[in-house]
């Protein structure tokens, strides 16, 4: 395991003690991508560990090479006559959002035109690869986010400069996982590997630049918001909810709440599953399927610890679902909560961005969750209602 664990701290509780024979792990809910150090107060250092232990970042560390690097490192230390099981955790594109500038430059005049014109590029985008009905409303903003309009053009060039960054890290973890492949190839284990890639939210909506005590911690602990250094080393990048708003298209809002915005994420599975198809899946499946699909892939027996349900009949084609139209999956995170059931998904989101009422959405027809249907379907949402009280 290599990367973010942020799984419980201490003996007992970090990669070494959950079956990991080696690992390189930030226990931490973030950290630089640059440098050994934490990227906000709560933490006074990066705390790394590796096999269990307190450990030192090298000098020119950064977190997607790095993270990919020791895993080659430790594969070509084990048993290649044995199986392995990689969990790469990837820093990108948690704040701080820095990347190196070769990919930086790559964005220049991408974001111009402003988070506004992006959300309507991706609302497009949606439709036109058939995630999105022609009928269908296209996510509503906050009325507290901004129109790109409003902003100064030194804050335009900041949010510019912020959101580029954002996508140059995204696309250097993709390059170093394309690293990880290559070596797979060179070693003859790639055709004998299944990648599963997937993320454990929507996007990252904080700023904390905009907070005046932030800066002051900033200014105190060598970080900048230097346009003309935009990504590189101290560099405290942030998209912004606005930004994290459009990105999460066709969805609502992001991270942290029970919108769509939030809980519908990418999941990419690619490799040698029996009978697989090439194609999109628009089947539901939940976090917790992972577990159960990997190991029915290593053909390991059924373990009824172990939540969620595998998804290899889904990839072979042999079910065309994962969970009947009957069968609620519920959720909470931060007092935000959603119960998916069938089409249906039953919604409670907190302030600031929600106003803590329980509202019931089509989001197969809906996935912006414009359309409240309590008033009209009263009875389904009391069943949704009680089943996510159990």
């Amino acid at each position: 395991m290599t990367g973010k664990w942020h799984l419980g701290s201490g003996e007992g509780h970090l990669p070494n003690a959950h079956g990991f024979d080696r690992s390189y792990a930030l226990d931490a809910s973030g950290a630089d991508n640059w440098e050994h150090k934490s990227f906000m107060p709560l933490y006074p250092d990066a705390p790394w560990f590796e096999d269990g232990e307190p450990t030192r970042l090298p000098d020119d560390f950064y977190s997607s090479e790095f993270i990919v690097d020791k895993m080659v490192e430790y594969l070509e230390t084990r048993n290649p006559t044995q199986p392995f099981f990689s969990y790469l955790a990837f820093q990108a594109i948690h704040i701080p959002v820095q990347a190196p500038r070769e990919f930086v430059d790559k964005y220049e005049g991408v974001y111009s035109s402003g988070w506004d014109a992006l959300r309507q590029q991706r609302i497009d985008s949606a439709r036109g690869l058939g995630l999105l009905p022609e009928d269908a409303l296209p996510p509503q903003p906050h009325p507290s986010l901004r129109a790109w309009t409003e902003l100064s053009a030194d804050e335009q060039l900041h949010y510019e400069n912020n959101m580029m960054v954002n996508a140059a890290m995204l696309e250097a973890m993709d390059h170093h996982i394309g690293r990880f492949v290559d070596y797979l190839d060179n070693t003859g284990e790639l055709a004998n590997t299944v990648f599963i890639i997937t993320s454990d939210n929507g996007p990252e909506f904080n700023d904390p630049t905009a907070s005046a005590l932030f800066r002051f911690w900033m200014s105190n602990n060598d970080y900048h918001v230097d346009n003309d250094r935009a990504g590189e080393r101290g560099y405290m990048g942030g998209i912004g909810p606005e930004w994290a708003s459009a990105a999460a298209v066709p969805g609502s809002l992001f991270k942290m709440y029970a919108s769509e915005g939030s809980t519908r994420v990418p999941l990419i599975i690619s490799g040698p599953v029996a009978n697989a198809r090439s194609e999109f899946h628009p089947a539901f499946s939940f976090v917790t399927d992972i577990a159960p699909t990997i190991a029915d892939i290593a053909q390991l027996p059924p373990d009824s610890d172990t939540d969620g349900r595998s998804l290899l009949p889904l990839l072979n084609g042999e079910r065309t679902d994962v969970y009947a139209e009957s069968d609620p999956v519920g959720m909470e995170v931060a007092g935000n909560s959603a119960l998916f059931k069938g089409r249906h998904k039953l919604t409670r989101n907190t302030l600031p961005h929600g106003d803590a009422r329980w509202r019931l959405h089509d989001i197969r027809n809906d996935p912006a969750e414009r359309n409240d249907l309590s008033a009209t379907s009263p009875d389904l949402r009391n069943e949704m209602l009680a089943d996510y009280e159990r």
